[in-house]
């Protein structure tokens, strides 16, 4: 379809769950401010929740949000979906463009298998329907950056239909109580991408790059089951994962591999739904989320103030925050739907309809394709609870985030560590690391290998928790040193000098009297203190768990003597009777 200026941002690459209100699935979303183009990190759903305010908004309980989504991924292949041209992003301008791309006279579409396969294997993943006969249609209309002034897609018979999506969602920000909700799939089709139409506003002129032009799409059209931003984020990443589980779309938003379109109206429960505006292009998660919402309060708003809610398109301007009007909607009759002429039916075969002497090369068999699914993100997640122990919303983000799952089972592989320790470092420390310095997993200068023998000197108890987390900070330096040669160099090794620690002890206790007192007052905190400064004056090198040990049992004998002594004090001297009154 055609595309307005991409305004590429870098989408963000932390992602977690979606927080909803449990008691309204209709929300009414935030005004208009301006927005951050902070497009680094990406941060997840939950910290891109919505503004709420203590007082319910002008005619929250009024309205419902419907919300659809047509969803744009650029299907991981060499070549383009009709001819040999080559796919590379940020090629140079107008360098991988084929007779065909450029509709000269004379050339003709030759179909992909790869992006046909690619369709098959996403539309089996999101429970479709896979139609033995599929359909290629013209779809009409005059861009620029459209050569041939018309896109070659599938509207009458797509390859996929009926299919659905689940998602899961955080209900009330508490991450122990997760909701699974499910998106119906209407269809999944194939069609070309267009060109890319460059304005150049200074220069009051406009250029034309073909390179995109003809590179295969999978359009993914969602049911409009979805009531908010929070949602339709949600679900998008959900699909986002599928996809590069099973390597049908490489779905980076930041290269526009994924664009989003989303259709959104307003209307009171029980009548009929109201008209739709669609927003155009959305290229990042933090903007859809943020545009239907706007939307979705912009329409209720239009429509308390007595005006109407026209058809229309708009985009979304990141900047002011807010979605602004592009054209009218075309309808189907603008369209001017037509077969396509050049291209014969598209027919898959499964193992029951196979022809006996069919060339496998020549066929696509839908029962192979089946076989050959990788596992996806909700199989992955139950097997990592299952296997590893670990929390749900552990699985999420060991997900969500965009390496992090390879990274903690290479640490898995190499290391002696209990799974739990393991999910805490990477989660925790290693994670926290890499949010401070907006850096993505495959860029940390920590590997899998250094973190796993980090582990391993912890489980050995050769150091500290404390000690350990230091090596770390050395780690993330990138100096090429191993986590031993850092704890040597530093003296950080756990001390093993059992009666030098008891020294340590002693001389805690007798330098911090007050402290001691409070311990026998049994006050909880008083020891913790105690651990606090000789672990401190041990350089992080000893053992917590025997600290704690070793002051028990000196304040304990501590205690007694001070007993025996009141004892013995009240024995020698006793208290004489009270005289009476």
């Amino acid at each position: 379809m055609a595309a307005s200026v991409l305004r590429l941002g870098i989408p963000g690459r932390r992602w977690a769950l979606a927080w909803i209100d449990g008691g309204s699935r209709h929300r009414s979303g935030t005004q208009p401010g301006p927005t951050s183009n902070r497009a680094r990190g990406q941060s997840s759903v939950a910290q891109l929740s919505l503004r709420t305010a203590q007082k319910p908004r002008k005619g929250e309980h009024k309205w419902a949000a419907v919300v659809g989504l047509e969803i744009h991924a650029q299907i991981c292949s060499n070549s383009k979906l009709f001819s040999g041209a080559q796919v590379c992003f940020a090629a140079p301008p107008n360098s991988l463009v084929s007779f065909f791309d450029a509709s000269l006279p004379g050339t003709l579409p030759v179909l992909n298998r790869r992006c046909v396969e690619a369709a098959v294997m996403t539309g089996l993943a999101l429970n479709c329907h896979i139609n033995r006969k599929s359909l290629f249609d013209r779809k009409h209309y005059f861009y620029a950056d459209l050569p041939a002034g018309y896109q070659i897609t599938q509207q009458r018979l797509p390859i996929a239909t009926n299919g659905h999506l689940t998602y899961n969602i955080y209900i009330r920000k508490k991450q122990s109580q997760v909701t699974t909700k499910t998106v119906r799939i209407k269809q999944i089709q194939l069609e070309q991408d267009s060109g890319k139409s460059l304005h150049d506003d200074l220069r009051s002129q406009t250029l034309i790059d073909l390179n995109r032009a003809g590179v295969g799409l999978l359009e993914v059209v969602l049911e409009p089951d979805l009531c908010c931003g929070e949602e339709a984020a949600v679900a998008v990443r959900e699909l986002q994962l599928i996809l590069q589980a099973l390597g049908t779309s490489q779905a980076n938003m930041a290269e526009g591999q994924l664009r989003v379109d989303a259709n959104i109206s307003v209307h009171h429960p029980g009548e009929p739904l109201g008209v739709r505006t669609e927003v155009k292009n959305l290229n990042s998660l933090r903007f859809l989320a943020k545009a239907i919402d706007y939307e979705i309060q912009r329409q209720i708003t239009e429509l308390e103030d007595g005006g109407e809610v026209l058809n229309e398109t708009r985009s979304f301007d990141y900047k002011l925050g807010c979605t602004v009007p592009m054209r009218d909607k075309e309808g189907k009759q603008d369209y001017r739907f037509m077969p396509e002429p050049n291209l014969p039916p598209l027919v898959l075969y499964d193992a029951t309809s196979l022809p006996s002497d069919a060339d496998s090369q020549q066929v696509i068999n839908i029962d192979q394709l089946r076989d050959m699914l990788p596992e996806l993100p909700s199989a992955t997640r139950e097997r990592l609870v299952q296997q590893y122990g670990m929390l749900p919303e552990h699985s999420f983000t060991l997900l969500n985030e965009v390496g992090l799952l390879e990274f903690f089972q290479n640490v898995i592989k190499e290391t002696r560590a209990e799974p739990k320790k393991v999910t805490n470092w990477v989660l925790n420390t290693f994670l926290y690391y890499l949010k401070q310095q907006n850096l993505a997993v495959s860029e940390s200068p920590v590997t899998p290998g250094a973190l796993a023998e980090l582990l391993d000197l912890l489980d050995s108890k050769a150091i500290s928790s404390a000690a350990a987390k230091q090596v770390f900070e050395e780690l993330w330096k990138g100096q090429g040193k191993t986590a031993a040669q850092i704890m040597s160099e530093q003296q950080l090794e756990l001390m093993q000098d059992r009666e030098a620690l008891e020294q340590l002890c002693q001389a805690t206790i007798d330098g911090h009297p007050q402290t001691v007192m409070d311990v026998k007052k049994r006050n909880p905190k008083a020891i913790n203190k105690l651990i606090g400064l000789v672990r401190k004056a041990s350089l992080s090198r000893a053992d917590p768990a025997l600290i704690k040990e070793i002051l028990e049992k000196k304040l304990s004998l501590s205690c007694d003597l001070l007993e025996f002594n009141n004892i013995s004090h009240t024995s020698a001297f006793p208290k004489p009777p009270q005289q009476g009154k």
